[in-house]
């Protein structure tokens, strides 16, 4: 089984290699997805032992797409470029999936625990807004889950290249955990903790990111079952001039 670790970044150069050393322990290779930075970020990905590809600023929907579309690995692994994954953690993510008892596996902060989720008000609300999700999900696919919208997780390859993904930015997450319980992919959760951020800021701006973030999920929880976004992958690779 071939996994490649993907790191979606965007000015990280005071960590990425670190993030990079420590995935290269559990995987066969290391992607990195830049977003335009402005610093080093992917000068120091690769003298640690990554590859890595600039994608522009166009959102981490577009880099995780990207990666599915383009990476030759029966699982995929992605993981923030931050810091505040633990690699570490990556065995505890591809253990369901080599066991064939789920296509994704989701780092679960709520019993891993979490830093950001504990700090400040928006924090408190993206808390409070996670935990009101998960309970939706739940009833609505009869799971038990805890966290379906951590970043960090393990998908097989083929899985997600069927689901369609369609999001630009942060809610390709969501969007992913979701379309998987629609379409009957079985989906786990591993703990894992979550760190603050070493340094700078949080490239997710929760005041105008959640008004999407609630359509996705209402739209995936709610909406009709349609095939409408099942070619988008093929599009993708067209896109990025794969086909």
């Amino acid at each position: 089984m071939r996994v490649i670790a993907v790191i979606p970044t965007l000015n990280e150069v005071q960590t990425v290699g670190e993030v990079v050393k420590g995935s290269l322990k559990f995987v066969d290779d290391v992607l990195v997805v830049d977003g335009g930075s402005e610093d080093d970020t992917c000068k120091v990905a690769v003298s640690t032992g990554a590859r890595c590809v600039c994608v522009g600023r166009v959102g981490k929907g577009i880099a995780v797409r990207y990666a599915i579309a383009t990476a030759e690995a029966d699982v995929l692994v992605f993981i923030d470029g931050d810091g505040s994954h633990d690699p570490g953690d990556i065995p505890l993510l591809l253990e369901p999936i080599i066991r064939g008892e789920a296509d994704l596996v989701i780092g679960s902060r709520l019993s891993g625990g979490s830093d950001e989720l504990q700090d400040g008000r928006g924090h408190l609300i993206r808390a409070l807004g996670t935990r009101a999700l998960q309970a939706l999900v739940n009833a609505r696919f009869r799971t038990r889950l805890t966290d379906i919208q951590n970043g960090f997780r393990a998908v097989q390859t083929q899985v997600a290249r069927n689901l369609g993904l369609g999001e630009r930015g942060f809610c390709v997450d969501q969007e992913m955990s979701l379309r998987c319980l629609r379409k009957g992919y079985p989906v786990a959760n591993v703990p894992s903790h979550e760190f603050h951020r070493r340094y700078g800021k949080s490239h997710l701006n929760l005041w105008t990111a959640w008004p999407r973030f609630v359509w996705n999920a209402i739209a995936l929880l709610f909406g009709p079952q349609s095939n409408d976004h099942d070619n988008r992958h093929e599009k993708d690779r067209q896109s990025w001039g794969l086909l």
